[in-house]
């Protein structure tokens, strides 16, 4: 009898703990589902600040439109045609951002614009807002 009661106790026992540990997995489960989800959207705001930086006029364009931009980029085989893509491009924003009344610069950045030394992180000594590309509305 004394055996039958401990063999209870015990199988009792290891539910609830199983029970907690089945808990415990759900919620380290969530905190992964969570820190997935805060990774990939801090990979998507990463690529919309460098499509900012790399593409001319990007905040006036779709993701469609970026990603046909990008594609077309890799195409092109010699750095002159990329150039005439780019001053293409740059040409078709200044319309579309007068007719949005948008303020974008009147030159294409220089090749290579933003890159350098630093580490990175932030926009630089200077700039302040409204720095890179676009400005923002008027």
């Amino acid at each position: 009898m004394k055996h039958a009661y401990f063999t209870i106790a015990a199988t009792a026992m290891t539910l609830v703990l199983t029970g907690q540990a089945g808990a415990a997995d759900q919620v380290r489960e969530q905190d992964r589902e969570r820190i997935h989800v805060e990774t990939q959207t801090q990979q998507q705001t990463q690529t919309q600040v460098r499509d900012q930086e790399r593409i001319y006029g990007s905040q006036m364009m779709t993701e469609q439109e970026r990603n046909e931009y990008r594609n077309q980029m890799r195409t092109l085989k010699t750095e002159q045609e990329r150039e005439a893509f780019r001053k293409e491009h740059h040409e078709k924003m200044k319309v579309r951002a007068k007719a949005q009344g948008v303020a974008l610069p009147d030159e294409p950045p220089a090749q290579g614009a933003g890159k350098g030394m630093g580490t990175g992180a932030g926009k630089g000594m200077g700039t302040g807002a409204g720095g890179g590309y676009g400005g923002g509305r008027k």
